[in-house]
């Protein structure tokens, strides 16, 4: 019977190798979520983020910049127009804006509280804008002639109330509206109120909502005031500004052509030709004389330099034209060469 043939020594591992072999895979076992392990390699830093895929972000980081610019005009305007409307301060400064599910807005309203639909022609959709009760009443007391003082209740607005913050409601959304006009021209409604945001309907329970909440200061009352909005309404105005914004930076400026203005007429600037001959020393400069003759090279009258005010910006041909010399240009210095080129040294007035 044949010896079968032995194994190569490459097949058979020695302690050490096992040894390596258990101690990486139990490091493997007892790695961080998100970190790598190599026998030669550090576990990786890895940084690991929350991602709600229930409330995806339909808004890119740079266009939930250019809504906040636009609404923190809006609440600019709001509170010059209400404070002379008050004739009494009325502060608003933009505590957060953001995408959040239509259920999580909601169950985030207080209660109680005071709600009021609106809707925006010709946009689909229902808004809601939450009032803070107290902010509700100082408002009312202000607008029957008293100082704005903090009215320290927590319940439900009466009709009379709730009629007389209407026209405050109204200018509020109109300012609103006038920030989109560039976009489209807006007309905001009340369509009902409500006090309680379980009880709301007004949008299906995963839409997106743009919500922004206002930090509102009235006198001694200091509230919030919360509007949210579908993002189905404001897409087609989101959609609008971001093609102006393209087509605004996609213009290229048309270079301006050069046109001849009658002013230049009477305009007068000094001419010069002059030839790059040669050279001569100082000595043989002293020694020349009337009448000597000086000889150049016949080559050198069809490089001659034509200055305008002292710099050299073209080159022809000297000759003769009946009893003038003219010079017939023949091309034109590059821009480098006419502001380096050399001169005799002479001051053009």
């Amino acid at each position: 019977m044949a010896d079968e043939p032995s194994k190569p020594a490459s097949e058979f591992l020695d302690q050490s190798e096992i040894d390596r072999i258990l101690a990486q895979q139990q490091a493997e076992a007892q790695a961080p979520q998100g970190g790598v392990v190599t026998a030669d390699r550090p576990v990786s830093n890895r940084k690991v983020e929350s991602f709600d895929f229930r409330n995806p972000a339909f808004l890119s980081e740079a266009e939930l910049r250019r809504l906040r610019l636009l609404h923190e005009d809006f609440i600019r305007y709001l509170s010059a127009r209400l404070s002379l409307y008050f004739r009494m301060e009325f502060g608003l400064k933009m505590a957060n804006l953001t995408t959040v599910a239509y259920s999580k807005f909601t169950d985030s309203l207080p209660n109680p509280t005071h709600l009021s639909l609106f809707k925006v022609e010709p946009l689909s959709g229902v808004g809601i804008l939450e009032l803070n009760p107290r902010l509700a009443l100082t408002i009312a007391d202000r607008l029957l002639g008293g100082k704005g003082t903090l009215v320290k209740a927590d319940r439900y607005l009466t009709e009379i109330e709730i009629a007389l913050i209407e026209d405050i409601i109204l200018i509020l959304l109109e300012e609103w509206c006038n920030q989109w006009k560039a976009e489209q021209e807006l007309r905001p409604s009340i369509i009902g109120y409500e006090n309680n945001g379980r009880f709301l309907q007004t949008s299906p329970r995963d839409a997106i909502m743009l919500a922004m909440t206002l930090e509102c200061t009235f006198g001694d009352c200091t509230e919030q005031i919360q509007i949210g909005v579908p993002y189905y309404t404001i897409e087609p105005l989101v959609k609008k500004m971001q093609a102006r914004r393209q087509k605004d930076a996609a213009v290229v400026m048309a270079p301006k052509r050069a046109e001849w203005q009658p002013a230049y007429d009477r305009i007068s600037m000094p001419l010069r030709a002059e030839w790059d001959a040669f050279e001569l020393t100082l000595r043989e400069v002293t020694n020349l004389r009337v009448g000597d003759v000086i000889e150049m090279q016949p080559a050198i009258c069809a490089e001659t330099r034509v200055l305008l005010n002292g710099a050299p910006k073209f080159v022809g041909t000297v000759g003769l034209d009946t009893d003038r010399v003219a010079v017939q240009l023949t091309r034109k210095l590059p821009t480098e060469e006419s502001l380096h080129g050399k001169s005799d040294g002479r001051k053009v007035s």
